[in-house]
């Protein structure tokens, strides 16, 4: 039975049973080369298939998964139970089929899910690692293609390609370490020997560091440091399901200034990327959200759920993951503003990355995070590495005054974000 046949009998099945049901289904395959003591070690070539059922009767929710197709039933027959011991809420019915406009980019016609070109990328990766004198510890690529469906007993069957090219690769020179990555759906995007030059580069470069005292300097985060600490705090905080439930430090504070003037944050699901869609993943049209403009807090993120209970419409917002209910997410967030010439042109900290983000407080913003490949940056450039330490401030507090942003931008997962300069923060060193 292929997929929309069985979509079918869920929904006439469960239509019977439930005022409305809701399918989301998804088929795929991927493969996987793994590096293992600085060669290319196994690789892995699997298939995923997986359904998800959602039902509602007199504003009840149900809801189920299975990643079996021959037990569709008994997925339905568990989101029906599931959703009789639910709490009744305000419900206004799923979404009806639209005019979808807007195009997505998310799907690369020419990638290939091939144990082959897997293994070429690893070949790339170990290649620009061999330009320094380090050690490959791990890493390795992967290709993925996958076909997502939603469709309900409103009339909606909407379905999209997607595609997948990531690589990793971590390297170490005694005791110091680099690791670098890359993501994207096209396969021409992704430059894997760079990304094995640029880890190898970082645990080389890193080597011989030296303590930095603890006091206040001039910080530049790298995008991926920023991005790190950004979607642990910034992101939750523009989820209406927290904003409503007391858990965002920006809720009552639309029309604000929130964030300095310089910065820009917006949901783009039709800029080519990652989480490119035109319907959500409760298949409501997708449009473009500005979150914040010049500093100015303009709106939350909604699902089906959460808006129909707080009185607020859906802002195309839901997005899934694995065999998860629907939540409130982003398709492809940008942080934008107005750009440096070069953040670091004044003698600053550069981090690249951080560890212990996800121990951030999402309602304060508070954060104390440990300092990956720190270096001392000057005229532009990584004049010296410092020993590791310790970061420690208000997420919301330093973004209401930044020293800039950087000219370039980089992609890190669902965010696009630049280096961001800040000004006067905390390092705990010795």
């Amino acid at each position: 039975m292929n997929g929309e046949d069985l979509i079918e009998r869920v929904l006439r099945e469960g239509g019977r049973l439930a005022d409305e049901v809701e399918v989301f289904y998804a088929r795929g395959q991927s493969v996987s080369t793994e590096i293992k003591k600085g060669i290319i070690g196994t690789a892995e070539e699997s298939e995923a298939w997986s359904m998800a059922v959602r039902t509602v009767k007199d504003g009840r929710i149900g809801f189920s998964s299975t990643g079996d197709p021959d037990r569709w039933k008994e997925c339905l027959d568990a989101a029906l139970a599931s959703g009789g011991l639910a709490t009744p809420q305000q419900w206004g019915g799923l979404p009806k089929p639209a005019n979808l406009t807007g195009t997505a980019s998310s799907s690369d016609g020419n990638l290939i899910v091939a144990v082959e070109d897997a293994a070429g990328m690893v070949a790339d990766l170990l290649s620009g690692a061999a330009e320094h004198p380090v050690e490959v510890v791990g890493g390795g690529a992967n290709l993925a293609r996958s076909y997502l469906m939603v469709a309900n007993t409103s009339g909606i069957l909407y379905g999209m390609d997607r595609t997948v090219a990531a690589v990793s690769l971590e390297a170490i020179r005694e005791q110091s370490t680099g690791y670098e990555f890359d993501a994207s759906p096209f396969r021409a995007e992704i430059d894997a020997r760079s990304v094995g030059e640029q880890a190898a580069s970082l645990a080389a470069r890193s080597l011989g560091g030296r303590d930095i005292a603890t006091g206040r300097y001039d910080v530049v985060l790298s995008p991926v440091a920023a991005a790190s600490i950004l979607g642990h705090v910034l992101l939750p905080a523009l989820s209406g399901r927290n904003v409503k439930a007391g858990r965002s430090f920006l809720a009552d504070k639309i029309g604000e200034q929130v964030l300095d003037e310089r910065l820009s944050i917006y949901d783009d699901p039709f800029a080519p990327g990652l989480g490119s869609t035109v319907w959500d993943a409760e298949g409501v049209p997708t449009r473009r959200l500005i979150f914040v403009e010049q500093g100015v807090l303009g709106r939350f993120a909604y699902d089906l759920k959460t808006g129909y209970r707080y009185g607020e419409g859906s802002t195309g917002s839901a997005v899934r993951s694995g065999g998860d209910p629907p939540g409130i997410g982003m398709h492809n967030l940008f942080v934008d503003g107005p750009r440096m010439k070069e953040p670091g042109d004044e003698r600053a900290v550069w981090v690249h990355d951080v560890v212990g983000a996800h121990t951030a407080n999402p309602f304060s913003g508070d954060f104390s995070v440990e300092i990956s490949n720190p270096f001392w940056m000057e005229g532009g450039d990584l004049v010296e590495p410092i020993r590791t330490a310790m970061f420690s401030g208000n997420v919301f507090e330093m973004l209401r005054d930044i020293g800039g942003l950087g000219k370039g931008t980089r992609r890190v997962g669902r965010l696009t974000i630049p280096s961001i300069r800040l000004n006067n923060q905390q390092i705990i060193g010795k």
